[in-house]
């Protein structure tokens, strides 16, 4: 098995050869012209995205700057995500983001990890495992996801929380480690904030892609 090959199985690998640091290095020449556009430069970032990233779905919106270990290269994003400053995607395996989810700032998906063992440390050894982030779901600012996480449809991710096992769909989490709250209920339904109450009339319907 060569050393790309083991960037996506799970096993031990060195990330510093020649072939991939070749690859990494024309991802990241991508990045960093995605992270040198204006403001006003909407339709040239939609069509860097889309060369970055393995997938990715339309009215994605990425604030810059985005940081990526690979330029989103093994990130699969679908539609209508939203990502403000510094999402930061350790994205040597692969990343998966359900459509319409949104990210706070200073959101870190990790994919890469080092072994404990300091002697398999001090030669350069990685192993990677992916993420997953389902649909609709909102991460707060300054949350961090590990390695091998998947957070289900729907959940809340609270500020500041650090992910470090699965978290399932439908939930308010948050903490370090993240854990779970409760679950989305009839309350969130009648408030959005406090005492602060949904007028469901003057809500805009959902229409177009689910």
């Amino acid at each position: 098995m060569s050393e790309q090959e083991k960037m996506h199985s799970g096993d031990l690998y060195l990330p510093n050869g020649d072939a991939i640091m070749q690859e990494q290095f024309k991802a990241l020449d991508k990045l960093y012209d995605f992270n040198q556009t204006r403001p006003t430069e909407m339709a040239r970032r939609a069509v860097l995205l889309h060369d970055m990233f393995a997938e990715i779905g339309d009215n994605c919106y990425i604030e810059p700057p985005l940081h990526a270990n690979w330029a989103g290269h093994f990130a699969h994003f679908g539609h209508d995500v939203y990502a403000n400053f510094n999402l930061t995607l350790v994205d040597d395996t692969r990343i998966d983001v359900g459509s319409h989810t949104m990210f706070g700032p200073n959101v870190t998906l990790a994919t890469a990890g080092h072994p404990i063992l300091p002697e398999l440390r001090e030669k350069a050894y990685q192993y990677n495992m992916p993420v997953k982030i389902g649909a609709n779901c909102w991460l707060g600012a300054g949350v961090i996801v590990l390695p091998g996480v998947t957070i289900g449809d729907n959940s809340v991710i609270g500020a500041g929380s650090v992910v470090t096992h699965d978290i399932p769909a439908n939930v308010i989490a948050f903490g370090n480690p993240c854990q779970v709250h409760r679950p989305i209920n009839q309350h969130d339904r009648d408030y959005y904030w406090r005492d602060k109450q949904i007028k469901w009339a003057e809500i805009t319907p959902l229409s177009g892609r689910k």
